[in-house]
């Protein structure tokens, strides 16, 4: 029996990369602003980000870190279906931030729009570009919080116990149909 050649597997190797092209994985992102029209960076995240399949409420959230005089974020937590390797995903939230005129110039700084992939179905990476889990979601309970609506087996035991209360206000839901330009989109009611 000979072995095939590496030129002979091309064809099988192609099928099975569209393959996994094809998979739809579960992937949890965590959303959050504090400049110019909080909700409506929000909402362009998640009306731009691919198969969003549930949403939490929308939280006001004391900032933590960075440099004194923050205003307050708004965070929320989406989880989604996508075909996207863990890496496109990243350079989609990229691009979205971009859109949003993000500005990366101080370390946990304001910023128009932050989107940070949390979980990528159960893997992990670990490398310059991507670490998942998300390495601070577990203290954060401005991510906790939100999370726990969604997806309340990757919040870790106890830890609404455990994290300070502080900071962290439920606002309700967000409005996808809400316009720009400074009127409330979350339900205050």
């Amino acid at each position: 029996m000979m072995t095939p050649s590496p030129s002979d597997r091309v064809p099988e190797l192609a099928e099975s990369l569209n393959d996994l092209d094809r998979a739809v994985h579960l992937a949890i992102i965590a959303l959050g602003s504090s400049l110019g029209d909080r909700e409506g960076y929000l909402r362009l995240a998640v009306t731009s980000l691919p198969g969003v399949q549930a949403m939490s409420q929308v939280f006001e959230t004391d900032p933590v870190g960075g440099p004194n005089g923050q205003d307050t974020y708004l965070n929320m937590v989406v989880t989604l279906e996508t075909s996207l390797d863990p890496y496109a995903l990243l350079r989609r939230c990229r691009s979205i931030e971009g859109e949003a005129l993000r500005q990366r110039v101080v370390h946990w700084g304001p910023r128009t729009l932050d989107i940070d992939v949390l979980f990528y179905d159960d893997i992990r990476i670990d490398d310059p570009h991507l670490t998942i889990p998300h390495p601070r979601y577990a203290e954060r309970r401005f991510v906790l919080a939100p999370l726990a609506e969604v997806a309340p087996e990757r919040c870790p035991t106890g830890w609404d116990e455990t994290l300070p209360p502080d900071g962290v206000y439920p606002r309700g839901p967000l409005s996808l149909t809400g316009s720009s330009g400074g009127s409330s989109a979350v339900d205050r009611s």
